[in-house]
């Protein structure tokens, strides 16, 4: 290695490869993107560019297997929300909602909405989403699913009733082209209003069109109560159709729901014998979406985050706002809506369990619309690194590393990602252990996490510590 040319040497770093093993200190070669050579490097090797990384950390770039940015990497390239706290690659189009193949007619059904306005889906095809992502390149990879949702307002009047015999064959034709141009896979979002009314049997007829290489991902159609026949309807789609499954952020919703994470896990477990079955989770015991009927209660907390009606009432308490206007809850969230919510509906301990699982991945589910955004999308990962493995003991550094980077590109088929390697993509984070965290809270929520030093995608920097790019070397990653 000591006469090896290459664009970029980091000298003496803590190596974590990311397959949930002890670092190594070693030097890490890069050249043309990608990992060349790892290993010690004599000082006359010949590079670029150097960094003398003693005392620090290296590791893939962290893997955001749950996201909502598919048109905020078009929107905003930079991508500081992610790109600050070390995530280099973004899975979007999940829980049942994508940019692509899109065609809006009229106002953006929810929970679309969280996307960004009808103006902004400009995408009918699949195949134009990934020519826009490719000619922006933004600082993040980007791989996509598409929705069910999308695919249902595309070719249904309403979203409140199952689809017919006809609207579900026009949905699969478009499924299955949408996976010739180079999409994950299917997410469902059953759980929200504009697909409750789908079927089992609605999904499992679009399921079919999406080979074992592909994945089901699915916001259950009960996080509450009915977590559990929520979660075999779930599994039953994966066994039917031969497709992976990937339970987005899993949970315990719902005070009575508190503490059942053991019984939840069991389930995933069973499922996973003999298929291949995984599940995302973020670190905070509060779930952020829109605001929601169903999900409105007195027995915890709910935070306004916005209101198109009363744009002055974001940043309160619904009780608060009740309070105020005199009339219960229910009464309250409808005046406000359509409406943003943070949701203090879960239990620490089952977070926690959750997390530590050897099944869970790490997703941030973080909302880059929302003018006060849950914390998670800007602290997530470092929050799992900092709070949860340094400071917890929750899992080994190395194993949260792994639950972020070898679990995920493994899981979602993305090829020489997550890894540190020779011959994989250098998509690479280099932070502090002993004093990365998270930054962002809920009283002040965009916030960059502190202890990252710098990140690179395909092999070019894409920030520094204080600074980010401004155009980045992303790519789309279509599974191979």
């Amino acid at each position: 290695m000591s006469t090896l040319a290459c664009d970029l040497l980091i000298r003496a770093a803590l190596v974590f490869d990311g397959q949930d093993r002890p670092g190594q200190v070693a030097d890490v070669a890069v050249r043309d993107g990608r990992i060349v050579a790892i290993g010690d490097a004599a000082a006359e090797s010949a590079a670029a560019e150097t960094v003398d990384a003693a005392g620090l950390a290296l590791a893939p770039g962290f893997i955001d297997v749950h996201t909502h940015d598919d048109l905020e990497v078009l929107r905003q390239p930079s991508m500081p929300c992610k790109i600050t706290q070390g995530v280099t690659t973004v899975v979007v189009g999940n829980c049942g909602i994508s940019a692509s193949p899109v065609r809006i007619a009229g106002e953006v059904p929810d929970p679309m909405n969280l996307l960004g306005g009808a103006e902004e889906f400009r995408y009918p095809r699949f195949a134009d989403y990934r020519a826009a992502v490719e000619a922006m390149r933004p600082a993040v990879n980007v791989a996509a699913l598409v929705g069910h949702t999308a695919l249902r307002q595309n070719h249904m009047d309403r979203l409140d009733r199952a689809a017919d015999a006809e609207e579900i064959a026009a949905m699969r034709a478009e499924l299955r082209q949408s996976l010739a141009d180079g999409a994950l896979g299917l997410s469902t979002g059953l759980a929200y209003a504009s697909a409750y009314e789908a079927p089992s049997s609605e999904v499992l007829e679009l399921a079919r069109d999406l080979p074992a290489s592909r994945l089901y991902a699915t916001h259950l159609r009960d996080e509450f109560a009915g977590i559990l026949p929520a979660m075999e309807e779930a599994f039953e789609v994966g066994r039917a159709s031969g497709a992976a499954v990937r339970v987005s952020h899993l949970k315990c919703a719902g005070v009575e729901n508190w503490q059942r994470s053991g019984e939840v896990l069991a389930a995933l477990e069973r499922a996973a014998h003999g298929h291949d079955v995984a599940c995302d989770c973020y670190p905070y015991a509060a779930s952020s979406s829109t605001l929601d009927l169903k999900q409105v209660t007195d027995a915890h907390d709910i935070l306004v985050t916005w209101s198109d009606p009363h744009p002055e009432q974001g940043g309160k308490m619904l009780a608060e706002v009740a309070a105020d206007w005199g009339t219960d809850l229910i009464e309250a969230a409808r005046r406000l809506m359509p409406a943003g919510a943070v949701y203090y509906g879960m239990h620490e301990a089952d977070v926690r369990r959750i997390l530590a699982h050897r099944l869970t991945m790490i997703g941030s589910d973080g909302l880059p619309r929302d003018p006060r955004p849950h914390p998670r999308l800007w602290g997530t990962f470092p929050r799992v690194l900092g709070h949860y493995a340094r400071d917890e003991g929750l899992f080994p550094l190395h194993t949260a590393v792994h639950k972020m980077t070898g679990m995920p590109a493994a899981r979602f088929g993305l090829r020489d990602r997550g890894a540190v390697r020779a011959g994989a993509w250098a998509d690479l984070v280099l932070f502090d252990p002993a004093t990365i965290r998270d930054v962002a809270d809920f009283r002040d929520p965009i916030r960059p996490a502190a202890g990252i030093h710098a990140v690179w995608v395909n092999g070019h920097r894409a920030y520094d510590g204080a600074r980010v790019a401004a155009r980045g070397h992303g790519r789309f990653l279509a599974p191979h």
